[in-house]
């Protein structure tokens, strides 16, 4: 292994971080007598009596990780905000708030902004809380098939210090793969001032989120059953977050983006593949070890074409770059192998013969999975990334316009769907958000 910058091992801070090794799901797991001993309450196997048990099976320490998480998502939600709002917010009282937002202060994650106007009501003008830009950061890294990217993210979801690498997708060994993605983060650290708080990792494949390590990558085979959580805490010294593409770039919207502050909404990405991701009534909905969010592998045309994972009629197969491509080339439209949304809406826009008809169906293509999904679970709001941004305003509502036409009308309101970050900064900030999520115990 080439060498790199040092490794992190910060000491133990304000964040009360979590553990930096991945652990399985079994290995968190207490058996009943465990659980008995952790709460004080005896274990009748062992002939215990059942009345010895503690006055709370919640410590002190476990309510103020709670209050605390509340009041920094009350932040993020709301931006800079003062003590008394925070505290209406988070449903706490003042006290508990100085308790908390004092040792961010002092360890730097927070600052406290001008004073806000008295309002005529007189006391003490309050000054609203925010976080620091000097606050550590935290790298987020982008894996697709044949490239990486990374950067370190703020609190406030600005990104820098960008580095790009790329791999061979077909490589036969994964060693040159894990080189690229070392040498990206490498780039990215060296420009850290002082230790990030983590790694957040979005995958453009099938993860295992327990294991930290990537199930299948269809267009690059070679990181299938990579341990790549696992791999980078080794090199780093850095606590690791991996998730599934999609969902990283949905937690990218609900800190930093259109979701901030939003229940429920579904994020899209469109391109070369198509996934999804949902946050339901506040939560990511992840399934069992990241098993969920395979939008893309959802099924729209049970005798339709083979997708690339194998099987027929997924929604990937009608609503991607490659079924745009195919059907250009059928109707001759000028460059089809190179076309995206962009410049399929700039030929409609020139009268070209045939893009109309190809623009009309990509939507409504796309739409179809959209529908399904707004019957199911009717998340209302529907971010999109990647290829359909390009397209702009014209591709955005011709999208909603067919959704709308296939989704009965219901009065918990009309799906909505509004275009994504055009430099998909969403996704390094959602890889950041994953790291954020889990350091300060978001509940997600």
């Amino acid at each position: 292994m080439k060498a790199g910058p040092p490794q992190y091992r910060a000491s133990p801070d304000a964040f009360e971080a979590a553990p930096r090794r991945h652990k399985m799901a079994g290995e968190n797991a207490l058996t009943r007598q465990e659980l008995a001993t952790e709460l004080d309450t005896g274990y009748e196997g062992q002939g215990q009596d059942w009345e010895r048990r503690s006055h709370s099976l919640i410590s002190p320490a476990d309510v103020g990780q709670a209050n605390r998480g509340r009041i920094l998502q009350a932040l993020f939600d709301l931006g800079p905000t003062s003590r008394a709002e925070l505290a209406r917010n988070a449903g706490v009282n003042r006290a508990t708030i100085t308790g908390i937002v004092q040792p961010l202060i002092e360890e730097g994650v927070l600052v406290e902004g001008e004073p806000l106007p008295a309002g005529g009501l007189g006391g003490k003008p309050a000054r609203p809380l925010e976080f620091s830009p000097h606050a550590p950061r935290v790298v987020g890294v982008k894996l697709m098939p044949g490239a990486v990217r990374s950067a370190l993210v703020s609190w406030t979801g600005e990104v820098v210090a960008k580095h790009r690498r790329h791999f061979s997708p077909d490589l036969r060994i994964a060693a040159p793969a894990f080189d690229a993605i070392e040498a990206c983060i490498s780039r990215t650290l060296a420009a850290a001032t002082q230790p990030p708080l983590g790694i957040g990792v979005a995958v453009g494949g099938m993860v295992d989120t327990d294991r930290g390590s990537i199930v299948a990558v269809n267009l690059a085979p070679i990181l299938s059953g990579l341990p790549l959580g696992p791999m980078l805490e080794d090199r780093f010294g850095l606590p690791v977050c991996l998730d599934h593409h999609p969902r990283a770039m949905l937690l990218g919207d609900r800190w930093f983006g259109v979701g901030r502050g939003v229940k429920s909404f579904a994020a899209i990405f469109t391109g070369e593949v198509l996934g999804g991701a949902l946050l339901l009534d506040g939560h990511l909905y992840r399934g069992p070890h990241g098993a969920g969010g395979e939008l893309g592998h959802t099924f729209v045309q049970i005798d339709g074409d083979v997708c690339r994972c194998g099987r027929r009629g997924c929604w990937e197969t009608i609503a991607t770059l490659g079924w745009l491509r195919r059907e250009a080339r059928t109707a001759r439209l000028p460059d089809p192998d190179t076309i995206d949304s962009g410049r399929l809406v700039a030929l409609v826009e020139q009268g070209v013969a045939g893009a109309a008809r190809v623009f009309d169906r990509y939507a409504r293509n796309l739409a179809t999975g959209i529908a399904n999904l707004q019957q199911t679970v009717a998340p209302n709001l529907y971010v999109v990334h990647g290829d359909v941004v390009v397209g702009g305003e014209p591709m955005r509502s011709a999208i909603e316009r067919h959704v709308r036409d296939l989704v009965p009308a219901h009065p918990g309101g009309q799906p909505q769907i509004v275009l994504g970050d055009p430099e998909d900064h969403a996704t390094l900030r959602g890889a950041a958000g994953l790291v954020l999520s889990q350091q300060l115990q978001f509940l997600l």
